[in-house]
């Protein structure tokens, strides 16, 4: 049955279905003509093709543009940003020997993507790179090239310093600045746990080195249990008594730097405290650090502050931090308040109700907003 643009076909469109097939072709095109039906022949997927001998450029496909990373590309080139990053990376490479290595501002752009797009992986990275044009077009990759692999970011990664890392970030400061983008008058401190890229499992004692199992292993036989099984050992370890898993007492034997916490939604895993510095009018990252999971907020906060002031002189930006807003997490920072801003007494004062939006706060049972405030 036919469709047309007032629905089923009545019996005068049958009929003229008929006198299309009796007339031929002429009269089958003039009724479609009458109709306006748009005739598509229905398209099958090839499950294999054979690849082109001969291709030119202009046949490939192109990128329709991503109208924030194009906009962003005409902020980098404006401020010659590949020239600053080649000048910046240049000692850490050798001259006029060994092939070419990945651009540097192919891999800060890279790295720009991993953050916009939220991906925190050098292969997630890599293959969100290679899968979408208008990124291919944002690295100025060619058509006829393969896109950077995982291993080329872990590389340049490893051969850069963090200083380098450091000045990028704070030439792109810089360029915010000059935008309009950045006041970094007051500053929203917060921090959250992130995991670790180990397991559990692997952690040992940091006494007799011995891990988990055979940690527990020896336990049960000083229980009196000869030769246990793994279920016999599960069932001792869930019956046994101050089960504790202290940073005091185990280590990983893959990443000494983690530290055993409790994650927000309630599992203990191997973890890292991440902390940033937030421009609360513009709502640009000042500063962002990793510190152990069990590092205290007050102590962080110290060095949340430094780094904000340091990323701005580096910046050659003159501007002066005179707030730190963060949550009540952080209440003990008014012992500290000398370090906080070097030749002055810092004071710690509380606002029972916080601007609409103004930063890291926490709801009261009332409904308002407390946050702790500290003036250097």
């Amino acid at each position: 049955m036919m469709t047309g643009r007032s629905g089923l076909c009545g019996r005068s469109d049958i009929s003229l279905l008929k006198n299309a097939q009796l007339f031929g072709v002429v009269a089958r095109r003039r009724y479609i003509a009458s109709r306006r039906v748009a005739v598509m022949a229905l398209g099958r997927r090839r499950s294999s093709y054979q690849g082109e001998l001969f291709l030119t450029s202009a046949d490939l496909p192109q990128s329709p543009g991503h109208a924030f990373y194009d906009r962003l590309n005409e902020l980098l080139a404006e401020a010659d940003f590949d020239r600053f990053v080649e000048n910046l990376c240049q000692p850490h490479y050798a001259h006029q020997i060994g092939r070419p290595s990945l651009p540097p501002g192919t891999y800060f752009r890279m790295l720009f993507v991993g953050y916009f797009e939220g991906i925190d992986s050098p292969r997630g990275i890599a293959w969100r790179c290679a899968d979408r044009f208008s990124l291919r077009a944002f690295l100025a990759i060619p058509p006829t090239e393969a896109s950077p692999d995982h291993s080329s970011l872990t590389k340049i990664r490893q051969r850069l310093p963090e200083v380098v890392h450091e000045r990028v970030f704070a030439h792109v400061l810089a360029i915010a600045h000059e935008k309009n983008l950045l006041k970094g008058k007051t500053v929203g401190v917060d921090s959250t746990t992130r995991e670790a890229n180990a397991a559990m499992r692997a952690i040992v004692r940091k006494d007799t080195g011995e891990d988990y199992k055979a940690y527990r292993k020896r336990l049960a036989k000083e229980a009196g249990m000869e030769n246990p099984t793994d279920e016999a050992l599960v069932r001792f370890d869930r019956k046994r008594k101050d089960k504790t898993t202290s940073n005091t007492e185990w280590v990983s034997a893959t990443d000494a730097d983690s530290r055993i916490a409790k994650m927000k939604d309630g599992r203990t895993h191997l973890a890292y405290k991440a902390e940033h510095a937030v421009d609360l009018e513009k709502g640009r990252i000042l500063a962002a650090g990793i510190h152990p999971a069990d590092t205290g907020d007050t102590a962080t906060l110290v060095d949340s502050r430094l780094r904000t002031e340091v990323n701005l002189v580096r910046a050659d930006v003159e501007i002066e931090v005179e707030e730190v807003v963060a949550d009540k997490g952080y209440h003990k920072a008014r012992s500290a308040g000398p370090r906080v801003r070097s030749g002055g007494a810092g004071r710690t004062s509380r606002s029972r109700r916080g601007r609409s939006g103004s930063g890291p706060t926490n709801r009261t049972r009332g409904g308002g907003r407390r946050r702790q405030t500290v003036v250097g």
